[in-house]
């Protein structure tokens, strides 16, 4: 049986974020990942500036239909 889930590794024990369905003292293998992050491309102040401009500019110039579709937090959120 493969299960995937996240953990939080807290006081040297991997802590499931939610419940699992499995038996006490069962033994698992864990593959750890750490999160990726990707630091910013553009360090110039004045540059990011200018981005950040343009982009608040086009999401202002296309604002979301009234009728559009309402998304569930599920909808929105990747479940595996």
């Amino acid at each position: 049986m493969t299960q995937r889930m996240r953990a939080v590794y807290r006081d040297g024990a991997f802590l499931p974020a939610v419940p699992c369905d499995l038996p006490e003292n069962s033994e698992v293998e864990l593959v750890v990942q750490e999160p990726t992050t990707h630091g910013p491309s553009v360090t110039d102040p004045d540059e990011r500036l200018r981005i950040l401009r343009r982009v608040t500019g086009r999401m202002r110039g296309n604002p979301l239909p009234a009728d559009a579709p309402r998304f569930s937090r599920d909808q929105l959120h990747e479940r595996r």
